[in-house]
């Protein structure tokens, strides 16, 4: 880009836990403006994560992190264009689009769930990322064994 970067928006903490990794992925949850709705589903999605982990000992938010933290993905591959050949070039993620391409993940994953709302469809997502499966973490996999068959090329980053 050849004018300076843009500066960061900073969040704002959601009103209910106070984090503002909450309203990011409120944020990224959104559909048309619609946060207040957003936030809704959110809070009802933890609510029912609670209510499943009952016997468990963590909290319901503590839970939703260590899910966002188990499908993010660490490398990727971009693609290069050398000598006229596309390469696969594996690349390290820097850390604000690791938390947003997990964020992205699990409520793209969601919303293809089957279930009736889309509060129930979070949790279950959030539940399956916590304990490593479920299909955001089948994502994050593909995405490292993928910079794993690609390595030769690592010469290539930019």
């Amino acid at each position: 880009m050849r004018k300076s970067k843009p500066k960061k928006r900073i969040l704002l903490p959601d009103p209910k836990f106070h984090e503002v990794s909450v309203t990011q992925f409120v944020n990224n949850l959104m559909l048309q403006g619609k946060k207040s709705i957003a936030y809704s589903i959110f809070y009802d999605a933890i609510d029912m994560v609670g209510e499943k982990m009952k016997d468990s000992d963590k909290a319901p938010l503590d839970v939703w992190k260590k899910a966002l933290e188990n499908i993010t993905p660490q490398v990727e591959v971009k693609s290069r264009r050398v000598g006229g050949a596309n390469f696969q070039v594996p690349t390290e993620v820097r850390p604000s689009r690791k938390v947003s391409l997990a964020m992205k993940n699990m409520i793209l994953f969601a919303r293809k769930r089957s279930g009736h709302s889309m509060a129930e469809k979070l949790a279950a997502e959030i539940m399956a990322a916590y304990n490593c499966e479920g299909a955001a973490y089948k994502r994050k996999e593909d995405m490292h064994k993928m910079a794993e068959a690609n390595k030769a090329f690592a010469h290539f980053r930019f």
